[in-house]
């Protein structure tokens, strides 16, 4: 018999998950029957390091422990549980020579705590009263998870930044979203509103730098008739559309400067001016903005505003790259192979075990939008049951087939026509700038972005 062991109990339509952690077999085994013979489903643990593991994957809603055993105690166990479960009621079992230790134990948050020997049925309204006084009931968490039932992940890192995700939510102060290309900011923020007392309003999402600048204001503020040329009618902007939900401004870090303060001062004043119009006009939006950048550093290099770093940056979310969520890899593979072979008509039903261990051992610098592209292409030319390893491999190394983001081919297009010019003027900063038509200090901004340097193309 191992360390620990889930007990089937009675079936019922609301399982009650516990766990206990003990050093002694016997009273482990002995709570489990009465436990599961209740119709609680109860996971056992020897000691605290295997119950830290075990709480990971099986989130139980209450934690019985023993107060002393060897290595980490009972108080140990249940101050690491308050850090990761601050609502989960902990109960912790004492002999009689340690009830002065229990009632400390006590005021320092433990649940409440059992004099050993005790009675079943002093086990089981104890039990009773801790799920019954948690902040919400099961049926009432299961409603509180659809907020992120798009967002599809077990790892640990991911529950915690979830976790966190959803006490901002609530509230209404901006949210930046800091992360890589291709981890799926925009979901998280939509994830965000559901959670939000926006929900029933508009979520809008806008990509910073995919729209070209003299077109940005209108598209976020709106423009009246004739402001420029082509505008044959009033438009509503973005900010307006959204009025009362949430909107999502994703690379922020790509904005313009010139309509950086522009954007600050929409904010500070809750009201938008139409490009053309003399009236401003009220709004109330939640913002979420997101970046890959690192708008720190962005404020040093004066490419960003810090005024505005501040006010959207009320709360900071990190959303991890998928290499540090790989435990996510298998449910998001098996989620994008149903999606395509289900579109495709094809009778596909997962990966063979050596293609599921390159997917999972995989670098993935282009994330889960990189894994989508993987699953899709080894679906499109696999004509057996299972994808094969050679189909990932291949998939993995072909590159031909991943079409970039309109930011990333933009960029690329940037970086080599910046460094073309340099190669053709010798790294002359000034000839460069005259041929691209920019001033130098907009140049040298350009040079600095790409990490280019005149100085490497100058000739010896």
């Amino acid at each position: 018999m191992g360390n620990n062991k889930v007990i089937k109990g009675a079936e019922s339509a609301e399982k009650q998950k516990i766990l206990i952690v003990d050093d002694d077999p016997s009273l482990l085994r002995l709570l489990g029957i009465r436990l599961s013979a209740a119709g609680y489903a109860v996971e056992s643990a020897a000691n605290a390091k295997i119950a830290l593991g075990i709480l990971e994957s099986f989130h139980p809603q209450m934690v019985i422990s023993d107060l002393r055993m060897e290595g980490m105690d009972g108080m140990a166990l249940f101050e690491q549980i308050r850090k990761q479960h601050p609502n989960m009621p902990v109960v912790i079992m004492t002999a009689h020579g340690t009830i002065p230790d229990a009632i400390n134990a006590t005021k320092q948050g433990v649940f409440s705590f059992l004099t050993k020997p005790f009675e079943s049925q002093e086990l089981l309204e104890t039990v009773q009263q801790a799920i019954r006084l948690q902040p919400a009931s099961q049926a009432t968490k299961e409603k509180q998870q659809e907020w992120r039932e798009k967002i599809i992940s077990r790892s640990t890192v991911m529950e915690s930044l979830l976790q966190q995700t959803y006490q901002v939510a609530r509230s209404d102060f901006p949210l930046l979203i800091h992360s890589q290309s291709g981890t799926g900011k925009e979901l998280l923020a939509q994830a965000i509103h559901q959670a939000s007392s926006r929900h029933a309003k508009p979520f809008t999402a806008i990509n910073c730098a995919a729209i070209p600048e003299q077109l940005l204001e209108s598209e976020l503020f709106g423009h009246s008739k004739g402001a420029f040329t082509g505008a044959e009618k009033n438009h509503t902007g973005l900010f307006q559309a959204t009025d009362g939900g949430t909107l999502f401004l994703d690379e922020i870090g790509d904005m313009p400067m010139s309509f950086q303060v522009k954007l600050l001062r929409a904010l500070q004043e809750k009201e938008v001016r139409p490009v053309g119009s003399t009236q401003s006009v009220k709004v109330d939006v939640r913002i979420i903005s997101a970046t890959h950048k690192n708008l720190q550093q962005a404020i040093i290099e004066n490419t960003f505003r810090e005024d505005l770093y501040y006010r959207l940056n009320v709360v900071e979310l990190e959303l991890p790259p998928l290499s540090e969520r790989r435990e996510d890899i298998p449910l998001l593979a098996q989620h994008f192979l149903n999606h395509c072979a289900q579109q495709a008509h094809q009778d596909i039903k997962g990966f063979t075990g050596e293609a599921m261990e390159l997917l999972i051992s995989a670098p993935w610098p282009g994330n889960i939008r990189q894994l989508q592209n993987v699953v899709e292409q080894s679906v499109a030319l696999s004509t057996e049951p299972l994808i094969s390893a050679n189909l990932v491999r291949n998939a993995l190394r072909d590159k031909t087939t991943q079409l970039p983001s309109f930011v990333e081919a933009r960029d690329q297009f940037e970086r080599d026509y910046l460094a073309k010019l340099l190669k053709l003027t010798a790294g002359n900063v000034s000839q460069a700038a005259r041929i691209a038509q920019r001033n130098r200090t907009e140049f040298y901004k350009l040079l600095n972005r790409h990490h280019l340097t005149a100085e490497a193309f100058r000739e010896e």
